[in-house]
């Protein structure tokens, strides 16, 4: 088999929920790592059918999930408690959430693949995950397997439309800050130094990468990040799977410096000050963001201590000892990434 016929085998095979639990971005690009040679074992919504089903088409040994499988899901707002703040649109990869900015938001059920990239963004927490209803309604294993299939082609079909209106909109910014540039540069212009020239191959409107499109996988990633660091804190988590989520962890991390690094150019000489500005408060904020979460988790983990000692439990206490632990290691690292920018 070809490599693009055993990528588009592959991206067949896969569920296209478009979750970013694997790493990548998508399932297409999961796809492509997969033919490079990656592990055919990091899909939990695909489950231990599509490791079975990947190893036949790559003449690999079936392994077991990397994460436990999950099933069908789907994200619902609690309407009432939404402040309109639009994080969850952006984030969804197939765009199934209505809403504008200070309205209300609500999930097209249909549409939605239970990826989970709606709920770390939503500062109010008022996104919940339930099992999907056509999954439950479904009686037989032939109408789960139709509802499966039909979730694949709308998830492939809603994640390409959406990676395709990211590009447009990105090349209207572009084209717009062109036009606003032209205008502003006109008045040290002769006439017929003025008229706007046909974009060269150098031009930075033809960037090598759509900035929309990563901050889309940045997104993706942060909510990968963050899956990881619930999975470590678990209490039973046995060392060599704690040794892999660290590896994960590295592993994309680089991938968000990377996209950091290429965000940071995309916008190339036309950027403004002000653009710069805005990402260093984001950051700022992000790490003070982190400091407290680290420091949440550490006052959790002592009221978690508190009430093992009232109760005498020997187990619990020790668990709980971990977490502080781990809890205290968080908040050293937060606090030290925060230390340079605050001086």
């Amino acid at each position: 088999m070809t490599q693009p016929a055993l990528i588009e085998a592959v991206d067949a095979a896969l569920p296209q929920t478009q979750c970013g639990k694997c790493g990548h971005d998508g399932c297409r690009p999961y796809a492509e790592a997969i033919a490079e040679g990656e592990a055919i074992n990091r899909c939990p919504p695909g489950g231990q059918a599509t490791v079975v089903r990947l190893a036949e088409l790559t003449g690999r040994a079936e392994v077991p999930l990397e994460q436990p499988a999950q099933s069908p899901l789907v994200a619902r707002i609690r309407e009432a408690e939404c402040i309109g703040c639009t994080k969850c649109i952006q984030a969804c990869p197939v765009d199934a959430i209505l809403g504008a900015a200070k309205h209300m938001h609500t999930v097209i059920e249909a549409e939605c693949t239970g990826c989970e990239l709606c709920v770390a963004p939503c500062p109010v927490d008022c996104i919940d995950l339930l099992p999907h209803p056509d999954w439950q309604a479904a009686d037989s294993e032939a109408e789960q397997d139709a509802y499966l299939a039909r979730r694949a082609e709308r998830g492939r079909r809603r994640f390409e439309a959406r990676n395709a209106r990211l590009v447009r909109e990105e090349d209207a910014r572009r084209e717009r800050r062109r036009q606003r540039s032209a205008r502003q540069a006109a008045p040290s212009r002769s006439p017929h130094q003025a008229q706007p020239q046909a974009p060269t191959a150098t031009s930075p409107q033809a960037p090598a990468a759509s900035s929309s499109a990563l901050r889309a996988s940045r997104v993706s990633l942060v909510a990968s990040l963050k899956r990881l660091d619930r999975q470590r804190q678990a209490s039973d988590l046995a060392p060599d799977k704690r040794d892999e989520l660290e590896r994960r962890d590295a592993e994309l991390r680089e991938r968000l410096a990377d996209i950091d690094r290429q965000l940071a150019g995309a916008d190339g000489p036309q950027a403004s000050n002000d653009d710069a500005d805005k990402r260093a408060r984001q950051a700022e904020r992000q790490r003070r963001f982190a400091v407290n979460a680290a420091e949440q988790a550490r006052r959790r983990a002592r009221q978690q201590l508190a009430h093992a000692e009232r109760q005498r439990d020997d187990e619990a206490i020790a668990a709980a000892h971990e977490q502080i632990e781990r809890a205290e290691h968080m908040l050293a690292e937060a606090r030290a990434a925060l230390a340079p920018a605050s001086h």
